[in-house]
């Protein structure tokens, strides 16, 4: 077996690209290097900021070759091309020229026509693109052609000119009528190129130079012909701009920024015009095995721009590639005009940049797996929290009473961030009469962590953190209990706003922590905070309504299961249905039986038994 590490250290000391190899002889990874023995050598050594992807690729790696180049800018070329001929696995790979359709001009023929095709063939003809998709094709096609009046209709010329009367489209103003001859071949050739220097994202010259002839054309008292280019101008305005129909080919600048993922990494693409956003791309590739953001947008720039011929004037980028300066040179070598890539710092550029990153942000939250989500919840939870570990199993406790009558207590259990609820337990409270949330909330986790520490099976697993529906007092009496029975978990207080709505999360300490500005965290929170509130609620209920039953009210001649519960519903407890007068328990109930509700209760008074 070759020793890899060996090899690359007796590289050539030069600029080139090398091609790592798997058992198969299969190429997995194509990159470049300006000294081709430490860069190839430094996969083969112990590096801690090699991630677990790399580690994964060098395991694989049995083999590499290697091309030596006469300038970094060379092999920039070259590893472009290799990577587009290979498709190695762990480089960054966007959709193939499939997913980017072209749009195809038969300039060999006397009437030139658009098409769209899956890829550029050698066959002499004209190839815009590529575009985001075949409808987008047809759109810039369709448009374009209705601005300039270029025939769509399926009709062949020159061979049926004068053939047919002018379709609905001449009428309307979106068609010259090529089919009954009001058009030349030159005239016709002349509207083509027209459309291929819009196609060619060069609107703006092509503005400038009808903005010119229409005024020499008004100096020369040509009103009519000045008024056609008018016309023209305006209609590609409106095409370029207002419409949006050729974002990637018209844009003057591109913004790119990136968020890389556990496993997906995301790009937002923006496209501006004269400082108007036309349009936003996003790209969710598979993360490569380098984590590191330069190296990940050098990647994705070369792929993104490689299929295309026609580069904005201006691309700002959320991270600096280390060649950055030969990504500008490729560019503007393919364009023949200055292309300039750049990392702003501040200003409006800076803002735009920062539009993107959100775009990518938020791509990347809804791109995660389940799993990606909740590690990076329970993560930024960690955080936030100061906690050793991130937290797993959450329990979350809550008290519910009626003016201190049928006090109970509720706890829920949220494992890797959803309920858990086999787990969920409930909790009479012994020993109180009165209301006195924080004695409750003590009694309440007294007896759960010592059911934990006998071993009883029901509460057998320890939580990570524990979390109240309630302010500080609680927490503290809560903690006061933890210590006293030796346990260090943690717990906090979730703390509502006015509108009982989750605001924040309180330590013992009496410091409050805010999670509004991180929206999974906050998520969580107010999901936990309603369920527990939720299902003491639940509980309280039930064990209101035995007390009601017991009391008798449905023993009462014509109150049945369902008007006993309408009752409990409109007046909230037995108490409220002994002090009603009949008219208002007849907003319940029938005359007759609202009567006898409250006869039944004024006997009682009266010493009498029911």
């Amino acid at each position: 077996m070759v020793d890899v590490h060996e090899k690359a250290l007796h590289l050539p000391e030069k600029p080139g690209v090398y091609l790592m190899l798997d058992r198969a002889n299969e190429v997995i990874y194509v990159g470049k290097a300006k000294n081709l023995p430490n860069r190839v050598s430094s996969y083969f050594r112990a590096n801690p900021n090699h991630n677990e992807k790399t580690r994964v690729m060098v395991s694989k790696v049995c083999d590499f070759d290697y091309i030596v180049t006469e300038t970094e800018f060379e092999a920039l070329v070259l590893e472009n091309s290799l990577i587009k001929r290979h498709m190695p696995r762990y480089n960054i790979l966007l959709k193939d020229d499939k997913g980017y359709p072209y749009i195809r001009l038969s300039v060999q023929d006397a009437f030139p026509n658009f098409t769209v095709v899956s890829k550029p063939m050698n066959d002499g003809a004209r190839y815009f693109g590529p575009y985001g998709g075949r409808t987008a094709c047809f759109r810039a096609i369709d448009s374009v052609r209705s601005a300039l009046g270029i025939p769509s209709c399926k009709r062949s010329f020159p061979r049926e000119i004068g053939k047919g009367r002018p379709c609905l489209n001449y009428h309307m103003g979106k068609c010259k009528a090529v089919c009954a001859g009001n058009v030349s071949a030159e005239e016709y050739r002349a509207m083509i190129a027209t459309a291929c220097t819009i196609f060619e994202g060069k609107a703006e010259e092509l503005l400038g130079s009808l903005r010119n002839e229409m005024q020499a054309a008004s100096e020369r008292l040509e009103f009519e012909r000045a008024a056609r280019l008018r016309d023209e101008m305006r209609a590609i305005e409106r095409l370029c701009v207002k419409q949006n129909v050729l974002p990637g080919m018209a844009a003057d600048t591109d913004v790119i920024a990136l968020y890389p993922g556990e496993s997906k990494t995301v790009f937002a693409v923006l496209h501006y015009i004269g400082g108007a956003l036309l349009e936003s791309e996003t790209h969710v590739v598979e993360t490569p095995v380098f984590a590191d953001r330069a190296e990940l947008m050098s990647g994705f720039v070369k792929q993104y721009y490689m299929p295309r011929k026609v580069f904005p004037k201006t691309v700002c980028l959320s991270d600096a590639p280390e060649d950055i300066d030969l990504l500008s040179e490729w560019m503007s070598d393919i364009q023949k005009t200055k292309v300039h890539l750049l990392v702003p710092q501040r200003g409006e550029k800076r803002k735009m940049v920062s539009i993107a990153e959100e775009n990518a942000r938020e791509k990347a939250i809804r791109a995660a797996s389940k799993s990606e989500v909740v590690a990076r919840t329970t993560l930024d939870l960690q955080n936030l929290l100061g906690l050793k570990t991130p937290p797993v199993r959450i329990e979350a406790y809550d008290i519910s009473n009626t003016a201190g009558k049928d006090m109970v207590a509720s706890m829920v259990v949220f494992q890797d961030t959803v309920p858990r609820k086999r787990d969920y337990r409930m909790f009479r409270i012994r020993s109180l009469d009165d209301q006195d949330d924080c004695a409750a909330m003590r009694e309440v986790l007294e007896r759960r962590i010592k059911r934990l520490q006998e071993g009883d099976a029901k509460f057998s697993e320890r939580p990570d953190v524990i979390l109240l529906d309630g302010a500080l007092g609680q927490v503290r009496a809560v903690k006061e209990v933890l210590d006293e029975l030796g346990e260090m978990i943690p717990v906090f207080g979730m703390v509502k706003d006015d509108r009982h709505r989750t605001r924040a999360i309180v330590s013992a300490n009496g410091s409050e922590i805010g999670i509004q500005t991180n929206p999974a965290v906050f998520r969580l929170i107010g999901t936990i905070q309603e369920e527990v509130h939720r299902f003491a609620i639940e509980y309280h209920r039930k064990l209101r309504f035995a007390t009601t039953t017991r009391s008798g009210l449905k023993e009462i001649p014509g109150v049945g299961e369902k008007r006993h519960k309408a009752l409990l519903k409109a007046f909230g407890s037995l108490t409220a249905i002994q002090n009603a007068s009949v008219s208002e328990l007849e907003r319940v109930l029938p005359h007759t039986v609202a009567c006898a509700v409250y006869e039944h209760f004024r006997k009682n008074e009266k010493g009498d038994v029911t």
